[in-house]
């Protein structure tokens, strides 16, 4: 079977500059220029502490071998996939050519290392996949060679096929270099996991049950004709003290666009604030028309409601904790 790559640019933030560029890549950008092929990891470790003189040596090795593989391992006809956080998808892709450098701040905030990649245009949803899968998928590494049975499954989901993973053993290959970081990472992603699973009712209740942790009160709407407006939120609870805070609540609907933010806006009273909840993620233009809201509006996707939980988790009331129960883990600091 063709080897596959997770390339994972800036934690998943440059998914549409993928894309859209056509391209896979990574950072490191204060050595990208310096960096050709054949270079060893001893030459790639010496450059890395160069350029990066304050970073310890757990982090040079793994940093120095991410870039050795991107540079030296991944070959064109490779498979490569790369993670979405916002939005919760794979996009499938495979090398279409050599490493090559692109200057910084050239055509969008993309990798400074890059490679030419054919991107399919099906994505794949991380709920549609098998739990080891998404256990293995969800290394903080930049760039690690995919395991077998989980490239099969991905590669089924691609073609609309039954999972087809079994377990799958971590080899220890590849050094972590901040263990912390990588536990904090895999729990916020099975957190989503736990919360994407919550049908559409209990996914307003978590929201209320996180604004009424922020500070609020909160009313929910009645099953039914909503306007817009799921959850009000407010100082008093009837939404008469300022902040007023409208909720609308979409749930595993894919992306929003720009015509459902109009939507929501057109109801809103010149002094609401606004907070629209799409687990399914925002289009690019959805999130144009948000930022020159008539209205305070934020927009939060399902990594960042996830996040909120989190944050405000301690001051969650017991219902709230029913939804989501979740574990406190203590770590050496």
């Amino acid at each position: 079977m063709t080897t596959m790559w997770m390339v994972r640019g800036d934690g998943g933030r440059l998914y549409d500059d993928f894309r859209d560029l056509g391209i896979a890549g990574i950072g490191w950008s204060a050595m990208a220029n310096q960096v050709k092929e054949g270079m060893s990891r001893d030459q790639l470790a010496a450059l890395y502490r160069e350029c990066y003189p304050g970073a310890k040596k757990g982090r040079v090795v793994s940093g120095a071998s991410q870039v050795w593989r991107f540079v030296n391992e991944v070959k064109e006809g490779d498979w490569v996939i790369t993670y979405s956080p916002s939005n919760r998808t794979y996009m499938v892709g495979k090398v279409a050519g050599p490493m090559f450098y692109r200057p910084e701040g050239e055509e969008h905030d993309s990798a400074t290392l890059a490679r030419k990649t054919d991107w399919l245009e099906k994505e794949v949803s991380r709920d549609s996949l098998a739990n080891a899968t998404k256990n293995s998928l969800g290394s903080t590494l930049t760039v690690f060679m995919v395991p077998e049975e989980v490239q099969k499954d991905v590669l089924a989901q691609v073609h609309g096929e039954p999972s087809r993973a079994e377990p799958v053993e971590d080899d220890g290959e590849d050094e972590v270099v901040d263990p912390l970081a990588d536990i904090e990472n895999q729990a916020l992603e099975r957190i989503k996991d736990l919360v994407n699973g919550l049908d559409d009712k209990e996914m307003e209740l978590l929201v209320a049950g996180i604004l009424r942790a922020m500070g609020y009160k909160t009313q929910i709407s009645a099953v039914g004709a909503d306007r817009g407006k799921d959850i009000i939120a407010s100082p008093d609870g009837f939404g008469f003290e300022n902040p007023r805070i409208v909720v609308e609540v979409k749930h595993r609907n894919g992306q929003m666009g720009s015509q459902a933010i109009r939507s929501f806006l057109g109801g809103r009273h010149k002094d609401d604030r606004g907070l629209y909840v799409s687990t399914g993620g925002f289009t690019r233009d959805a999130l144009y028309e948000g930022d020159r809201a008539n209205v305070p509006l934020t927009l939060w996707t399902l990594d960042q409601l996830v996040r909120a939980l989190v944050d405000h988790y301690d001051n969650t009331d017991t219902e709230t904790k029913r939804l989501v129960p979740l574990k406190r883990l203590y770590w050496p600091a």
